[in-house]
């Protein structure tokens, strides 16, 4: 046994979980479980919601949500009047995407390894405003984060407006140079707008470092808050180039109805009556929607910062070390870097087998191990993707390794 895992009981931390037990969840790059602690929170919170909406939202919510924004700021190192609370990280994507001035005639860049949804997000907006799109290829298994640079800046040309990527890859889990990236762009004119989902929670993370121009990311991952909580993080310089996806009650702050603390103060990012500020505000407030998942933030870093937010990464890399060990030892390919600061939570393998049929019958064959683990499609390869968080366990990820050796190649 290891020092880290002689020196903690992670089967107790395991037992803090809602868990299946049916289930070998190796899927936190999708969905992370939710601790007992952020369950009965939110719980708590949507019963309040239920027994008397208004009270809750004119009285007991805002105070809430702005604790939650102050705390969520922090922990991302930006301040709270440039975060803004979506549903997740593609409602913050698209909240860019819709309501940013794009100048024509130029184009959109993006990496060749985006996220398909989002990759059509732009695509649309590239139809709609009269501007095309481009992809550039990536380095898949990059030793050095200066080569993605490089690509990068080599794709960049003086009719690029906008450079859209992840900062986490989510086929392989590569972590990209967010900060030198952004620093390329910035230096061309170039706006960036970076999909951090997978960062929070699975690396070091201060957004204002980063230097992007709009920072957006999910807390349902890696973080452990409930299902509805994403962020956009505004960059400085850029507090008025968005127009909201939806115009309610934020969009004319001296006209919207007053709470009971009166009305709100004319400063643009003060605090305002409601949880907010005028500008946060104004992106944000869509009209009634249940927020309770949002003021569990502060629950759930609560959480992981009882564990020790040092221990629990310290753990998770040595999952990541076993899952290589396990799985490379079945002949499989890396295909996630093992450079420090160029990996986190998620390990991806190549697969033997190409194509969508194969894809399909991968995923039906693993779930009748009940093994939670997704089959990446890529153009030229499918890849395997193990998530890696504190709660699982050495025994789980024997079981996919004895899973993938038993699988009948033939049938494929």
């Amino acid at each position: 046994m290891n020092t880290n895992e002689a020196t903690y009981d992670w089967n107790t931390a395991r037992e803090r979980m809602i868990l299946d037990p049916s289930i070998i969840n190796l899927n936190t790059g999708s969905f992370g479980p939710l601790p007992r602690p952020v369950f009965d929170r939110v719980t708590e919170l949507r019963h309040w919601l239920a027994a008397e909406p208004t009270h809750f939202f004119v009285r007991q919510a805002p105070p809430l949500l702005w604790a939650a924004r102050d705390r969520l700021a922090n922990y991302l190192g930006t301040v709270p009047s440039r975060l803004v609370f979506t549903a997740n990280v593609s409602a913050a994507i698209n909240m860019v995407a819709s309501g940013l001035s794009i100048a024509t005639p130029g184009e959109i860049l993006l990496s060749d390894h985006e996220y398909a949804a989002m990759h059509w997000c732009w695509e649309r907006v590239a139809q709609r405003s009269g501007l095309t799109w481009r992809t550039f290829p990536l380095p898949t298994l990059p030793s050095d984060p200066h080569e993605i640079v490089e690509a990068a800046s080599k794709a960049m040309n003086p009719r690029t407006r906008l450079f859209f990527f992840s900062h986490v890859l989510s086929s392989t889990g590569l972590v990209l140079p967010a900060k030198a990236l952004c620093a390329e762009a910035r230096r061309r004119g170039i706006t960036t707008v970076v999909d951090g989902a997978h960062a929070p929670g699975m690396i070091p993370l201060n957004v204002s470092d980063v230097g992007a121009d709009f920072y957006t990311g999910n807390c349902h991952k890696w973080m452990l808050v409930p299902t509805g909580t994403g962020f956009l993080v505004i960059g400085p310089g850029n507090e008025d180039r968005l127009q909201p996806m939806q115009v309610s009650w934020g969009y004319r702050p001296d006209q919207y109805p007053l709470s009971d603390q009166g009305a709100p103060h004319r400063d643009p990012d003060r605090p305002d009556p409601f949880g907010s500020t005028r500008r946060t505000r104004f992106l944000e407030f869509e009209g009634t929607r249940d927020i309770c998942p949002w003021l569990t933030v502060p629950a759930a870093i609560e959480f992981q910062a009882e564990i020790g937010v040092e221990r629990i990464r310290t753990r998770i890399e040595e999952l990541v070390q076993y899952t290589r060990e396990k799985i490379c030892g079945l002949g499989l390919k890396l295909a996630t870097p093992t450079t420090p600061g160029m990996h986190g939570s998620l390990t991806a393998f190549e697969l033997p087998f190409t194509g969508p049929a194969n894809a399909a019958k991968l995923r039906k064959e693993i779930w009748k191990h009940r093994i939670e683990v997704p089959i990446i499609e890529r153009p030229d390869r499918l890849l395997i993707r193990v998530s890696t968080h504190f709660y699982n366990t050495r025994e789980e990820i024997d079981r996919l390794a004895e899973m993938l050796f038993t699988i009948d190649k033939g049938q494929l």
